[in-house]
Parts: C-alpha cells; structure tokens; sequence
C-alpha cells in the first residue's frame, strides 16, 4: 500500500510501498478514505516534538473496516469508522472515571518483540505515528482506536470529527460546559477553534468571540457563530474585550499553541472564568500568569482531544452535523490526493488555510 513516509524531522515526506501487517487480537485493518491535515502532523514533521522515525504521520482519518482481527467485540468488517489518536483500554482508573482520552496502557499496543503493524518493504519497522499512522492507504489499528458511525456521514466530513472537530468542540461540551448565555473567547481560528466556535453557538453562547490575525478566518468564524472577532495585533485587546463583556469572558479557549496566546486568555476570563489551553506548546516554553491573579478565582486547565468520551461524544457529532446544525463543510479548505501532502503542510505554515483533507481512492 502507499504511504507517505517521513525519515528525518525538516524532511519532506516520501511517497512509498509500504507493508501492513495483518489483524493480530483486538485489532482491525481500516482502508482509509480520507484523511485530514492538522497543524500538529507539521509539530512532529519539524522536529517541535519529539517522534521515532522513520514513521508514518497523520492521525485525523475515517475509513471503512476491511478485516478484524480475534477478539473484536465492537466493530465488523464493513462498518464505516471514524478513528482517534489517544486509543483506551477501557479498564484503566483513567477509563473507568470517564477520562479515555488520558488513557496510556501499554496493552493497546503490539507487545515488545511482535512483528511491527506496518514496515518498509525491506522489513525496517516504521513507527507508528499516535496510533494511527493514517498519512496511507490503510490502517491498522487497536479496535479502542475508532469508533463506527452512520454510513450516512460523509467520510470526507467525518475525518475531520477524529481530532479538530472532538478537540474544539470537547473544549465547549466537556472542558467548559458553557451554559445557555455565557461568553466565551477562542484564541486561533484554525479548525479548532472553529469547531469551538460552532459547538459554543449550538450550546447557546451569549457572546462569542474569535481571535485571529488573518481576515478570512475571523469572517469564517463568523458565519460559524462567533459574534465579534478581533486582531491578536489590536492595541489593548484585553482592555477593550473586558470593556465589551463587562468584566471578560467566562470561558476563554486557546487553540494556538503558544505562551503569548495562553496567558491571552488568562487576561480575557472575567472573575471565575476557565481558560482551556488546546494547542501544543512546544516543549521548554513556559506560561507565566501574575500570582495575585489567582485570589480571582480564575481557573487555568490543560485538555487532550477535548477530554471526549469516545464512543459517546463521537456518535452525537455525528448526528449533530446530519441535523445541520455542526458545520464541517465550511472547515474544509481544498481535498487533495497523498500526493499533495508536503503541499498540505507547507499551507499550514503559512496559517491561511483551515483544513486540507487527503482523498484516497
């Protein structure tokens, strides 16, 4: 099968023949049908973070099951799936609290010494990438790695919901649980933060407000659901958005990935307010809030795929957008072939663009 391989961080990706083993216990073997570009594919593809290479990246993806291996309980060939980087074991103390995206048991993984999921055609084992590796034509994957889903929704929209979409949207439903007229700030208008956007107009905001240096995303935000939208650039930003909600905001999202933009959205929060940091700051960096500042009872939180609830949450996006009411469509910028990978992520860099997702035949 094809893949498009990277060797060494900085490196463009390279197309390749490359093997896939087949289904061992509670395994399934996922033809990929489309695939998503994220931002934090180019933070590994740069060497931002750290990732054994060479490797297969990509991890937001939907596809149609081909094979299972023993022992699956949930999922049958030709069921259409959605997958998800941060697989469960479903047992663990973080599982079994409701917190699945925190999962790290190592049992979901092949054990030491097994033949590699996926390899080089000359035998070199290819790391695989959160999970997934899903920058290929298939996948082989742990069967907590994906979740199946009406075959109704467009796999090209549903690829989207597998980290973007649950990220952004988590971040509102489940880190927030923002309530009908509350306000709420969303640093970075990528497709995160669009997703936030969205999910805070169906939860009923009272005031949305998106934050992004480029035009043409905050215009997307708005039609999206935001209310205002602002320049991070804006002279006394924070002045002028605790003037215009009264006092700040009771929820603020970064979905940046950057120190400046987290202690942003500690500066926007009213007294009491939550900020939920989304983006990945790179390793080093460090966030620095005013110690005083805490005596207002603000809270500042970390979240992982927007702390979802797998097999839950991800039916009910699903549905969301079949009622019309979550819009995906809006999100994606271009549909490319694998080919056009290393044009995907060079757009990324630039920040102009929301998602382009790769369409395999």
């Amino acid at each position: 099968m094809k893949a498009a391989v990277l060797y060494e961080p900085k490196s463009d990706l390279v197309i390749e023949d490359i093997r896939v083993d087949n289904p061992g216990p509670r395994e399934v073997l996922i033809r990929t049908v489309a695939c998503g570009v994220c931002r934090s594919d180019l933070h590994f593809a740069e060497g931002s973070f750290p990732h054994p290479m060479p490797t297969v990246p990509g991890h937001e993806a939907a596809g149609i099951v081909e094979a299972v291996g023993s022992d699956v309980a949930r999922l049958k060939v030709g069921d259409h799936v959605i997958t998800f980087f941060t697989v469960f074991c479903g047992s663990c103390e973080m599982c079994v609290t409701g917190r699945p995206s925190l999962c790290i048991d190592p049992s979901t993984r092949r054990a030491k010494g097994a033949p590699p999921r996926i390899s080089l055609q000359d035998g070199t084992p290819l790391a695989p990438f959160l999970n997934l590796s899903a920058f290929a034509e298939m996948m082989l994957v742990h069967e907590n790695a994906c979740v199946a889903i009406a075959k109704e929704m467009p796999l090209d929209r549903a690829a989207l919901l597998g980290c973007a979409v649950i990220t952004g949207a988590g971040s509102i439903f489940n880190d927030s649980r923002l309530r009908a007229g509350e306000t709420v700030a969303v640093i970075g208008c990528g497709g995160i933060g669009l997703s936030a956007i969205n999910a805070a107009k169906i939860a009923g905001a009272g005031m949305i407000i998106a934050i992004d240096p480029v035009a043409d995303k905050r215009a997307l935000a708005e039609r999206l659901g935001a209310t205002h939208g602002f320049s991070p650039d804006e002279p006394d930003l924070a002045k002028k958005i605790t003037g215009l909600t009264g006092g700040g905001v009771d929820y603020a999202i970064e979905a940046v990935g950057r120190p400046n933009t987290a202690e942003l959205a500690w500066a926007l929060l009213k007294r009491g307010g939550t900020a939920t940091i989304l983006g990945m700051i790179a390793p080093g960096n460090m966030v620095s809030i005013p110690g005083p500042s805490f005596l207002t009872g603000k809270k500042l939180q970390g979240s992982l795929l927007g702390s979802t609830r797998f097999p839950i949450d991800l039916p009910r996006l699903v549905q969301l957008y079949l009622d019309g009411k979550l819009d995906l469509d809006s999100m994606v910028a271009e549909r490319i072939t694998l080919d056009g990978v290393n044009s995907a992520l060079a757009k990324l860099r630039t920040g102009d663009t929301v998602r382009s997702v790769i369409e395999f035949s």
